[in-house]
Order: C-alpha cells, then sequence, then structure tokens
C-alpha cells in the first residue's frame, strides 16, 4: 500500500442566478477536489473549503510528503503535512489542503478494510441524522421576506424538520425577514439565523433580543470571528444559544472558542479545520467542555458524506437513554456539481438521512461529471 498519485479538479459551475449574503455574492460554485491513487488501484477522494485555485496550489505543495506513504497511516501523514506548513500557515488554506488530503486517505483506509469511514473512527453511535437545509439567501428586487417564507415553506413540504436562514442586511429588514419566515413555516419547524459575522457586539445583541421572540435555534457567527470576547458576552445577553466555528483551524483554534467560553455549538468544518482526523481530535476536546457539534458543511457529496461519518461516530450526551436528534447542515442553494459529482444521490427519509454503509466515504465520483465541470475550468490538473 503505497501512494502513487495525486491529482487535483477545479471544478466550476456559473449560476444561472447570483445570491449574496452579509460578505459577498455568489455567480459561481468553484470548487477543489482531490484524487489519491494507491499503487494498487484504491482511489480516495477528498475536498477542501476554501478558494479552490489557492486549495489546489497548497496541495501541489504538500504533494511530495505524500508519493510513496502508506495511505494506512494517515495519522502520521497527517502529522508531516502539518509541520511542513506551520511555519507560515498555522491557520488557513494550507490546513484546508491538509484537510483535503486527510479525506482522500480515510477514503482509501474504509476501502481497503472494506468498512465505513464512521466504524474506523470507532464506531457508529447512530444510524441516522437530522439534515437542516441551509438556504434563504438574499436575492434583488422588491418582496424579499416574502420570497424567503415562500422558500422556507417548499423546504418544509421537502420534509425539512430544520431551516438557517441568513441575517446581515440590517437589524430593520432581518427583523422583518424572520418574522415573515416563522410565520410561514409555523412553531412546529427549527428555524436558526446565520449573519457570517456581520455585526457589532452592539448590533448582534440589538438583533437577538427583538428574535428571541421567534425561538431562533442558534445565531450563527453573530460578530468577528478574531473578537472571542464578543462571543462571550453575546451569550451572556441572550437566551438565543450561539453557534460559531467554521472559520477556525485544527484544534488549537477550536480551543480558544471553547476556553473561552464563545459558543454553545462548535461549527467545526471537516473540509477546512483539518480532516477527519483532527476533527475527531477538536470534537474529544469540546466534550471535555460540553459544547455541542454540528458541523458546517459546504460543497460537494464528498464533503457530506464526511460529515455524516463524523457525526454518527459523535458521542451522545453520557447517562441519558434517549437523545436529542443529531443535525448536518445540508446546504440546499444552487449547486449542479454537488448533485451531479457524486452517486450515490443523498436521499432523505421521513426527515433523515441515512449514513453510508458502503466502504470508505460511501460514495463513487461520476468521472462524466468531474470531466465536465472540470472543462468549464479548461480542465483538472495533475499534480502527482
Amino acid at each position: 500500500m503505497k501512494i502513487a498519485n495525486v491529482e487535483t479538479y477545479l471544478l466550476s459551475d456559473k449560476l444561472e442566478e447570483s445570491f449574496f449574503f452579509s460578505q459577498w455574492t455568489y455567480a459561481e460554485r468553484r470548487i477543489c477536489v482531490v484524487k489519491v491513487t494507491t499503487a494498487c488501484g484504491i482511489v480516495g477522494w477528498g475536498e477542501g473549503y476554501g478558494p479552490a485555485d489557492v486549495l489546489e496550489a497548497g496541495i501541489e505543495f504538500l504533494q511530495p510528503l505524500l508519493i510513496g506513504k502508506n495511505p494506512l497511516e494517515q495519522e502520521s501523514i497527517w502529522f508531516d503535512l502539518y509541520r511542513k506548513s506551520l511555519d507560515f500557515a498555522r491557520r488557513g488554506i494550507l490546513v484546508a489542503s491538509i484537510s483535503a488530503i486527510d479525506l482522500a486517505l480515510w477514503d482509501i483506509k474504509g476501502k481497503h478494510f472494506g468498512q465505513p469511514v464512521s466504524v474506523l473512527l470507532g464506531g457508529r453511535h447512530r444510524e441516522r441524522v437530522t439534515p437542516y437545509a441551509t438556504g434563504l439567501y438574499f436575492s434583488e428586487g422588491e418582496g424579499l421576506a416574502n420570497r424567503l417564507a415562500l422558500e422556507a415553506v417548499n423546504y418544509v413540504k421537502q420534509g425539512f424538520k430544520a431551516i438557517k436562514m441568513k441575517v446581515g442586511l440590517t437589524i430593520e429588514r432581518d427583523l422583518e425577514n424572520v418574522r415573515a419566515v416563522r410565520a410561514a413555516i409555523g412553531d412546529k419547524v427549527k428555524l436558526m439565523v446565520d449573519a457570517n459575522h456581520a455585526y457589532s457586539l452592539r448590533e448582534a445583541t440589538e438583533l437577538a433580543r427583538k428574535i428571541e421572540q421567534y425561538d431562533i435555534g442558534w445565531f450563527e457567527e453573530p460578530v468577528s470571528p478574531e473578537f472571542y470576547h464578543h462571543y462571550t458576552s453575546l451569550r451572556q445577553k441572550t437566551t438565543i444559544p450561539i453557534s460559531g466555528g467554521e472559520c477556525e483551524y485544527l484544534r488549537y483554534g477550536h480551543h480558544q472558542l471553547l476556553k473561552n467560553e464563545s459558543v454553545d455549538i462548535l461549527q467545526v468544518d471537516i473540509c477546512s479545520a483539518g480532516g477527519l482526523t483532527e476533527a475527531k481530535r477538536i470534537a474529544a476536546l469540546a466534550s471535555t467542555y460540553g459544547v455541542e457539534i454540528i458541523p458546517h458543511t459546504w460543497g460537494t457529496g464528498i464533503a457530506f458524506h464526511a460529515a455524516l461519518h463524523f457525526i454518527a461516530n459523535l458521542e451522545p450526551v453520557p447517562g441519558r437513554l434517549y437523545n436529542p436528534e443529531f443535525y448536518i447542515e445540508y446546504d440546499r442553494t444552487s449547486n449542479g456539481i454537488r448533485e451531479r459529482l457524486t452517486c450515490p444521490s443523498i436521499e432523505m427519509e421521513d426527515g433523515c438521512i441515512n449514513v453510508p454503509k458502503a466502504p470508505g466515504l460511501g460514495i463513487e465520483v461520476n468521472e462524466d461529471a468531474l470531466a465536465f465541470y472540470a472543462g468549464k475550468n479548461q480542465n483538472g490538473l495533475k499534480v502527482g
């Protein structure tokens, strides 16, 4: 078992209609995936979260450390990659590049042993996970609150038990939108809000207090991820649970959130924080603080299935017979790459999604779709 080849693919899909949130506008979905092949022909797939072109450069930088290594020794490989990047990338894109490689190695390991990744992580505590629909982004034109309400109702009709919407326009407009969505979906569906760190502490406090009456499941990234003490302060000023963590990297960054008591819910992104190898360490760290984990998930079926396996392995609350539902983020914005790249397709049944039982991540990549979306970007680029 030796790594023989590493290939990256820059995938691109222009959107028919752009959408935006408090930070940026999306007119194109652009994703970097990595394919790692062993000398005996086993293929593993991984994905990073971040600027795709920079991710590819990061993987290319790390690639010489992979060729000839035994992919089953993913922890020692992980440490070599981390040590290579430590002096100049303790946070950010190189960690996301490590994450993509790490997912591919776990996929290979599962296929080699004929076991799903969740079993190799230590076992499953659950076979089904509850998805929440991420959508309700902003779009131009009059009547935004009504459009968001109609979109939310559509998610409920699809069987979703929970929905997350964007905030971060202004306090007044956010309040109008939240009010409309809650009225449209009723009080049985969980509703969360995500500001993408749009607000100051004062503004976030004002908004939180005004929307408390709408039974908000959590307020995600209300303020800048740089201000841990603002998160801590906001938790003391509102009854809404505060969540964050998608902008943190490695166990060290997440430890800052935990030791400062900044969040009620930790949202580690497996595809940027260090892969499954590091996410499992972060989960152990969070459990010592009694903090719940609901991963941030964005991208293709590769990222989604990695999160499914991770959540299946998360320890339940000790000493409790009936545990609450464990949630996974399910992005519902326009993304042809997500819908076509991997198979089998993601299916929801009775408001839940089954954890894959097939070896590895439990998915295969549609090579035709890979070529199509890489072709839009003038071909996938081979780096090893």
